[in-house]
């Protein structure tokens, strides 16, 4: 059985109760509702908090970063897409992949950054297993200061930090 699907806490059921609860909260856009209905928000969570994924809370992922908490993830999606149809996203802090996974089904490139090594290994296996092909760049911080124009041209562009407290920037 492949984990994407879920069983229990992490079952289609539970990302659908997740769903509703984003809607009556405010997220309007059926773009952003469906790609978080699509994507597996348990496997961007060590195993032991599964069952908790699709609370709407963040959560830790390692070397003190969380991973947003899905109305956040949904509502800076849903402003990203005010503007119209997006082709290029950059997003800043990858973290553990969630927000960047959301994006790549909403866009057609996502290119995302991230200081800390062993949670952009991390974010790009679980690209790899959910054969995500249109995140572009997983890179470390240090690379988008020596190579920006690899990103230049974004529509936009997103980003979270552990200051808890999101912030996004929708472009041109």
């Amino acid at each position: 059985m492949s984990r994407h699907l879920g069983i229990g806490m992490t079952s289609q059921r539970t990302r659908d109760r997740l769903i509703s609860r984003l809607e009556s909260e405010g997220i309007s856009s059926l773009e952003v509702l469906d790609a978080m209905r699509a994507t597996p928000r348990h496997i961007f969570v060590d195993e032991a908090l599964a069952s908790r994924a699709y609370e709407d809370t963040a959560l830790p992922i390692g070397y003190s970063q969380t991973i947003s908490q899905p109305y956040i993830v949904a509502k800076m999606s849903e402003v990203l897409l005010l503007s119209g149809s997006l082709s290029k996203v950059l997003e800043i802090g990858t973290g553990s992949g969630y927000q960047a996974a959301i994006l790549a089904r909403l866009v057609k490139e996502v290119y995302s950054v991230e200081r800390i090594e062993p949670l952009i290994r991390q974010a790009r296996a679980r690209f790899q297993e959910l054969t995500l092909r249109n995140i572009r760049r997983v890179r470390p911080l240090r690379w988008y200061y020596c190579h920006r124009g690899t990103a230049r041209g974004a529509d936009a562009a997103t980003g979270t930090a552990n200051t808890g407290r999101p912030s996004y920037y929708p472009g041109r």
